[in-house]
């Protein structure tokens, strides 16, 4: 069948549904089709994600930590790192789960990787004070500057205090490993 025949308005006015005067086509661009479908398909996953974690942190809010935790855990296992932090800082307060460091240091560290600047500047916090991993100045220096470097406000100073109780060559090592960092994926 030819397009005459087939589908669109030529099918529709024949067939005398709209007497001539149908705004069915098919024969609207088709690049404009693309970006609109990918814009609304973004549009749509986008608002219920953010709608999880706004409830999340309505429920944080009110001290409903058990809600709070279950609108962020699933966004934080699917990769989005302000919902990772926000998991970390509920372990690292016993809000709603058992106090672990270990488990806030491993939510922080999935975040920071992807270039959160809160979830390293608690990294740093961290690393001086031994809370889910050994104590190390030379590592909280980095973290504070990758902070700093992601626009964390309160990120210089502390690495600037700390850098009073560390060698030159820590301070030296430290900067290395904040130069060579990579978040993930990059």
């Amino acid at each position: 069948m030819d397009r005459s025949t087939w589908g669109g308005r030529a099918v529709i006015e024949r067939a005398g549904v709209c007497g001539g005067e149908c705004t069915v086509s098919n024969n609207r661009p088709m690049p404009l089709r693309f970006p609109i479908a990918l814009v609304l398909s973004i549009i749509c996953l986008a608002v219920p994600a953010w709608a999880d974690y706004q409830a999340g942190m309505d429920a944080y809010s009110r001290g409903d930590y058990a809600t709070a935790l279950r609108e962020w855990r699933p966004l934080a296992e699917q990769g989005d790192p302000i919902a990772q932090f926000r998991l970390g800082s509920l372990y690292e307060n016993g809000d709603g789960v058992p106090r672990d460091f270990a488990k806030a240091r491993q939510w922080y560290e999935k975040a920071a990787a992807q270039g959160e600047a809160k979830a390293q500047f608690y990294l740093g916090i961290q690393s001086v004070y031994g809370e889910g991993g050994p104590r190390d100045l030379v590592q909280a220096h980095m973290w504070y500057s990758l902070a700093a470097g992601n626009g964390n406000a309160h990120a210089p100073g502390y690495r600037d205090d700390l850098a009073r109780q560390m060698t030159p060559a820590q301070i030296a090592e430290a900067l290395k490993r904040a130069r060579e960092w990579k978040p993930k994926g990059k």
